[in-house]
């Protein structure tokens, strides 16, 4: 792979193959540094020192034009992608006009291809560089603390991920479960804590994205990289909605493994030989990091230790500021909302094991890489701002593979951005079409009840007793219904841009109102699309960077995690604890950030570099998720009083009544369940049911969740605090632990969700020639009973 890119460089480059490093000066040693270096620093590295011209900073020589054909080029090829799903939605499960398609998917994503948009949403531009910024700060506890203290929440999310897939079926967001439980004024609150969310996220993306890009692309102003990334990200989410994310993001996850194999194979095996690469071995890397100082928060100053102060409090950090990031965050919620129970338990568990290896290896490949570089010319490459905006791996991938690293890089940066903003995107325009646009703008009936039906307005036949039969609902499920299913036939079979009305009786309002969604839904993608540019606009202009908005988001939302995670765990927590929970929560985590940082030289007068450092995002962070728990459960427990088992229930077939009559999730889950498709829409397995059939899926989200959280945060790092500094043959285990993770997982992701959407497609294609053959067998049946009679 690494010849590949090589290749790249060669045809794009002319001045591939050369030195593009910038000599400034020749190194020097400090006496400080001396008195500092480890006693088995090899003295040969100290004295090459002084020959060894200075490199410093990240030379922009890849030409714009070139540049700009690559963004052209990769955004065709999501378009085609986006338009392939979109044309196997239409001809194979003939469900592309849905609105729940563009959010959904479907309903019944792979294993593979959930995991696959997991690891996809979840790398970001910050997975690729903030994690090797940790490394470089940190050393080796670094990548680990990155890599654990955002895997975990992926893989717990697993529990949420089935509690909503059997309390609430039939929901696209988790802010229509709030709806359905606590009432407008919370889901108005929540709705913003969301908004929140999406806003930081989106941010970060696009900072680190824009930093990454404006550096290593000669004449590229960050305004034109912004202005470039959201038409690509725009172009294929406008196109094929959640689905063309799904796909999309199976390529760009296959290339992002690629790059890292690629850099990884570069680093420690170094088989092309490159003058430029010192390394070529763990072994060889060891020697220079050995002659490398670390921060004194580290054991024995050094970066070959995981007893480091600075990289604990990162990892902590780490922890909470992301748990409000995945579960405060629409599109993992949509990731759920697009598989089954089963197959999203798996999903986000697989997923979660899977992503671990980005961060891990890439930022212990060259986050170290850097310090390593820095070791052999006497002096860091970069400057502390540079630094924190994310540019230690583009130096590298400079530094050491010439014009080809710079390509990968863009690829790189690309392939997070993509897959990561449309995931935004497609999270925002769910909440405004199902939760803003739905509830309170232009609700198809405004003065229907949850329990009553959205067509006709009368109540369900479960929720209140009557003698008379013409009081429940009766409308017909459109599965079972023959006028929809001429309708359907005859729209998908136009010719004409103007498609034929629908005809139903009974559903023909719904469904044009349904359609009328489906547009709106296209002009919420694409102004969602164009307000990232002002945003990111605002964030640059106020000299942000990517360490400070990354570990700021989490004193912002943390305060609503447990809050959120008990609206469908907990039957007790009410409006009022959700309320005092998230909203003195953040207050609380907000005001104790700004007085820790206060207590700095320059007080708040010095605001971003005082805020950012690690005790007052600690504190904040710390502060906001405890308090918004603790708030939130204490106030529940004080304002309501135990439930009965007959009250429970009630609470759940509340978020049981959020259905779509068109596409009902009994119909979806009928194989599951082994229940026949129903007549009426609202006829439903009982909850008892559902929990019964999904128990192997639950047990297995709450024991491998907790297994794995206890691998991750206790008992892997107490080992490793154990060995305190790591000599060469260590270094070579935890060296090789990395690489190894990462060969098997991109095995894993490359392989399993291609084979596995196959085998889906090629199933469902041969069921559509089975299902005319019944219908005509069927059809003759009925004739000769007739005929008989």
């Amino acid at each position: 792979m690494s010849a590949i890119f090589l290749l790249i460089g060669v045809l794009l480059s002319p001045e591939s193959g050369t030195n593009i490093g910038i000599t400034i000066t020749t190194g020097s040693v400090t006496n400080e540094t001396m008195d500092h270096l480890p006693r088995d620093c090899d003295p040969n590295i100290v004295a090459a020192r002084n020959n060894t011209a200075i490199r410093i900073g990240v030379d922009s020589t890849v030409n714009l034009t070139k540049a700009v054909l690559i963004f052209i080029a990769v955004g065709v090829f999501a378009s085609i992608i986006a338009s392939l799903f979109h044309m196997v939605r239409k001809y194979v499960y003939h469900d592309a006009d849905n609105l729940d398609t563009t959010f959904d998917a479907g309903g019944k994503v792979s294993v593979g291809l959930t995991a696959t948009t997991i690891v996809s949403q979840w790398t970001w531009s910050a997975t690729l560089l903030q994690s090797s910024t940790v490394a470089s700060k940190y050393g080796i506890s670094g990548p680990y603390w990155y890599a654990a203290g955002a895997t975990i929440q992926v893989i717990l999310f697993a529990i949420l991920s089935i509690q909503l897939k059997t309390r609430a079926p039939g929901a696209k967001t988790f802010l229509q479960v709030i709806k359905a439980r606590y009432g407008k004024k919370t889901h108005i609150t929540y709705c913003v804590f969301a908004g929140f969310t999406n806003i930081v996220v989106t941010a970060s993306l696009m900072l680190a994205g824009c930093a990454v890009l404006h550096s290593l692309v000669e004449g590229l102003s960050v305004e034109l990289a912004v202005l470039m990334l959201t038409a690509v990200i725009g172009g294929y989410t406008l196109i094929g909605g959640l689905g063309a994310t799904f796909y999309v993001s199976y390529f760009n996850t296959t290339i992002i493994f690629i790059i890292l194999i690629m850099l990884v194979v570069e680093i420690y095996y170094n088989p092309l030989g490159h003058e430029e690469n010192l390394f070529g071995s763990s072994d060889n890397m060891y020697q220079y990091l050995v002659c490398s100082v670390g921060p004194e928060g580290n054991e024995g100053r050094s970066y070959l230790t995981f007893l480091s102060s600075g990289g604990l409090f990162f990892g902590i950090i780490n922890i909470v500021g992301n748990f409000g990031t995945v579960f405060c965050d629409q599109s993992y919620w949509q990731s759920s909302v697009a598989a089954k129970p089963l197959q999203g338990v798996w999903g986000f568990i697989l997923g979660g094991l899977t992503w671990f290896a980005i961060p891990f290896s890439l930022a212990t490949t060259l986050g170290l890489a850097y310090l390593a570089l820095s070791s052999s010319q006497g002096q860091p490459l970069l400057g502390p701002e540079d630094v924190d905006k994310g540019l230690v791996v583009p130096v590298v991938a400079q530094t050491v593979l010439g014009s080809s690293g710079e390509y990968a890089m863009i690829f790189l940066i690309l392939m997070a951005v993509m897959s990561t903003g449309s995931a935004e995107v497609i999270a925002v325009a769910s909440v405004v079409i199902y939760d803003v646009y739905q509830v309170y703008l232009e609700p198809f009936r405004s003065d229907v009840m949850d329990e009553q039906c959205i067509i006709c307005g009368k109540v369900y036949m479960s929720s209140q007793p009557s003698s008379k039969v013409e009081e429940y609902c009766q409308c017909k499920s459109m599965m079972s219904c023959s006028d929809c299913q001429r309708d359907t036939f005859n729209r998908l079979h136009c010719k004409s841009l103007v498609k034929p009305h629908f005809t139903c009786p009974v559903h023909n309002r719904y469904r044009e109102y349904q359609e009328k969604l489906l547009r709106y839904k296209n002009w919420c993608i694409v102004w969602t699309t164009i307000m990232i540019i002002p945003l990111f606009l605002l964030c640059y202009a106020a000299n942000l960077n990517l360490s400070w908005t990354y570990l700021f988001m989490g004193i912002l939302i943390s305060s609503t995690v447990i809050p959120i995670t008990l609206s469908v765990l907990w039957s007790r927590m009410n409006d009022k604890g959700m309320m005092v929970g998230a909203i003195g929560g953040c207050i609380s985590g907000v005001a104790s950030w700004l007085a820790t940082a206060s207590t700095y030289s320059g007080g708040l007068g010095n605001f971003l570099s005082n805020t950012g450092k690690d005790l007052p995002m600690l504190v904040g962070n710390l502060i906001s998720i405890g308090m918004g728990g603790i708030l939130s459960i204490a106030v529940s427990l004080a304002t309501s009083k135990p439930l009965s088992e007959v009250e429970e229930k009630n609470i759940w077939e509340k978020t049981r009544n959020i259905d779509n009559p068109l596409n009902p999730w009994a119909f979806i889950y009928r194989e599951d369940l082994a229940i026949e498709p129903k007549d009426k829409y609202h006829d439903r397995p009982s909850l008892e049911s559902v929990v019964q059939t999904f128990k192997t899926a639950r047990s297995i989200a709450y024991v491998v969740g907790f297994l794995l959280v206890l691998l991750f945060i206790f008992i892997w790092p107490g080992a490793m605090a154990a060995v305190k500094l790591l000599d060469s043959s260590g270094f070579l285990i935890w060296t090789s632990i990395s690489r190894g993770w990462a060969f098997i997982a991109a095995a894993f992701i490359i392989i399993v969700p291609c084979v596995q959407e196959i085998i889906a497609i090629r199933k469902q294609y041969l069921d559509n020639q089975v299902e005319p053959n019944l219908k005509e067998q069927s059809s003759s049946s009925n004739a000769v009973e007739s005929t008989r009679i």
